[in-house]
């Protein structure tokens, strides 16, 4: 079996992105997790009028950073010492996403999103994307953006569009999986979040540990 990932592999984690944003976002006080644009956007607005949790959109995107460079130098030494880094650096999104989950759960229901237990349960989700992030733009280049799909979506309807005349090129259909994952993703993390924050953050860890035991067992 080829350890080349697959177009599944770009819909999965795109549906990912969206579930884990849209868990954020909904759970804790309209933070965004998988991307800092919505983030900055809400940072702006709070100079004019109020915003609830500013405090948690101000500390996204410093532990974004760090949490990108950290990724970035624990894949350069797992590469060094020739480990599956692809599959260590999913095992770490899951672990990261475990963590916020226990976090969630035992810090009680969250009542607010600058809470300790909020807080924890947040950047913890920021860094496990933030994971994500980097691993994708080192290990995984040939696929599409998994975590911001405006740019997908601008590809997609270029495409769409050229192929009127029959030109529909082969990596659009990766293009559109990326897109219809992250959809469903969101959908399904605002039904699971009304439900129960802690059981949303400990799903989304179940989608990087299966894909990290998928790539670390293929041969």
């Amino acid at each position: 079996m080829s350890t080349e990932p697959s177009r599944n592999t770009g819909a999965l984690l795109s549906f990912l992105a969206g579930y884990a944003d849209t868990v954020g976002f909904v759970g804790l006080g309209g933070l965004f997790t998988a991307h800092v644009t919505g983030n900055f956007v809400l940072l702006g607005y709070a100079l004019v009028g109020p915003v609830q949790g500013i405090v948690p959109k101000l500390l996204a995107f410093p532990v974004f950073v760090l949490a990108i460079a950290a990724t970035r130098l624990l894949i350069g030494r797992w590469q060094q010492q020739g480990n599956p880094a692809l599959s260590y650096a999913m095992a770490l999104q899951a672990a990261l996403l475990a963590s916020a989950a226990a976090a969630a759960w035992l810090g009680g229901p969250v009542t607010a999103p600058d809470t300790p237990a909020a807080l924890a349960c947040g950047m913890l989700c920021v860094a496990a994307m933030a994971a994500q992030n980097a691993y994708g733009k080192l290990l995984l280049p040939q696929l599409p953006a998994t975590t911001v799909m405006t740019g997908n979506v601008t590809q997609l309807v270029i495409a769409m569009t050229d192929a009127r005349g029959g030109n529909w090129p082969p990596a659009a259909g990766n293009v559109l999986a990326g897109v219809l994952g992250f959809a469903a993703g969101a959908g399904c993390g605002a039904w699971l979040a009304h439900r129960s924050l802690p059981l949303a953050m400990l799903s989304a860890g179940a989608l990087p540990l299966l894909l990290a035991w998928r790539m670390r067992h293929a041969a």
